[in-house]
């Protein structure tokens, strides 16, 4: 039986929990909406034994990955999974980067870590760039007015849409090991991806301030410290996988509908 064990039922794996059930799958995970507490050891294990895949999406604490500290005794299944980040490849000047490049150089050391440990395990290690999707875009900025542009010429990033990320996932599950990134087809700017939430919405973009005058938590601002292009052609080639989403203005337009 296909048995899918998921520890961390956050934004992005709810939508995969929905895509492997529309499949035929039995999904047991843990979180806050899900059917076991992490802390649950018995009935966490018990799962697991249960099943044939499983996936985290539980991100590293500063004492490392807590899914491999706790359970990873237990992480024997034929299929691991893991949701990573693009960030584990830090700045690169706006260059294109693919999975063949060096980790480590940005200001995730934790997450490139956890990253690192479950490729020794043989796990698929989906790396994603900024999720956006239904209730959590660009859109939901603007209309609460916690949109900002930022005045940084050449500044772009990539995004993946929360569906894309699960199709990914679907795809990993007939693929081999190794580390896959799930990003869309056109990194662009902040700034682009605010103006057309603004036009689809019918308002005028917010003010462009430089970053200093932009109130910005340091979370916010550590955001615009990196720049970089990720390529996507390993999931492209190896999983089969399509962007149905292939750039912000097609994932804008299905958010707003």
């Amino acid at each position: 039986m296909a048995h899918l064990f998921i520890f961390g039922l956050g934004y992005s794996a709810k939508r995969i929990r929905a895509a492997a059930e529309r499949l035929g799958w039995t999904v047991t995970a843990t979180g806050s909406d899900g059917e076991i507490a992490f802390t649950d050891d018995a009935a966490v294990r018990a799962a697991l034994a249960a099943s044939s895949h499983v996936l985290s999406s539980v991100p590293p604490e500063e004492s490392g990955d807590p899914v491999l500290g706790r359970y990873g005794d237990a992480l024997g299944q034929p299929w691991l999974g893991y949701l990573s980040s693009t960030g584990v490849y830090g700045d690169t000047g706006g260059a294109w980067v693919d999975e063949s490049a060096p980790l480590g150089t940005g200001r995730r050391t934790a997450r490139s870590e956890a990253d690192g440990r479950w490729l020794e395990r043989d796990a698929r290690v989906f790396r994603l760039p900024g999720i956006y999707g239904p209730g959590r875009s660009a859109l939901e900025r603007v209309s609460s007015g916690r949109a900002h542009r930022i005045a940084l010429p050449n500044q772009v990033f990539s995004r993946v849409h929360v569906d894309d990320i699960a199709a990914g996932v679907i795809a990993g599950f007939d693929a081999p090991a190794g580390a896959y990134n799930l990003a869309d087809d056109l990194p662009a700017s902040q700034n682009a991806v605010i103006e057309e939430a603004c036009r689809l919405l019918g308002v005028e973009p917010p003010p462009l301030l430089a970053l200093d005058e932009a109130g910005l938590s340091p979370q916010a601002a550590a955001f615009y410290a990196e720049n970089r292009r990720v390529a996507n052609g390993k999931a492209r080639h190896v999983l089969g996988w399509r962007p149905r989403y292939p750039d912000f203005r097609a994932g804008l337009r299905a958010c707003l509908r």
